[in-house]
């Protein structure tokens, strides 16, 4: 399908509004990538559908002091349905004392969240 223009668009089936889990969240700089890996691979297996993550540098408030540190970032995308298994999981094996964890629904596309939520690991959604 070719769009010239937004002129005469309609809406169809693959544009309506569908709800995603978007999670982010850092782990320390200090791991290795195989390791980030790993930790991503454990939340694939916790319900997530995708899990991105990069270096990152997070300037933060801690024990009263501004902090400034390199972090890996990470960007999980997931089901609304696997939402507390996923968060469980993330919660229970997060290295940080106080882990930033920060999730919210966003609208995405029919086939993304059909994409999403395929081939979830059995348990996924309980």
């Amino acid at each position: 399908m070719s769009i010239t223009s937004i002129e005469g668009f309609k809406s169809s089936a693959l544009f309506m509004s569908e709800q995603l889990l978007i999670v982010l969240t850092t782990l320390p700089s200090e791991w290795e990538e195989f390791r980030v890996g790993s930790f991503a691979q454990l939340l694939l297996e916790s319900g997530a559908a995708c899990v991105e993550y990069s270096p990152v540098r997070s300037v933060y408030r801690w024990e009263g002091k501004v902090t400034s540190s390199k972090e890996w970032k990470l960007e999980i995308k997931s089901s609304l349905s696997s939402k507390t298994r996923l968060l469980d999981a993330l919660n229970f094996h997060h290295p940080y004392d106080v882990p930033q964890i920060v999730y919210l629904s966003a609208e995405t596309s029919e086939l993304y969240a059909a994409w999403a939520a395929q081939d979830l690991p059995k348990n996924a959604g309980a």
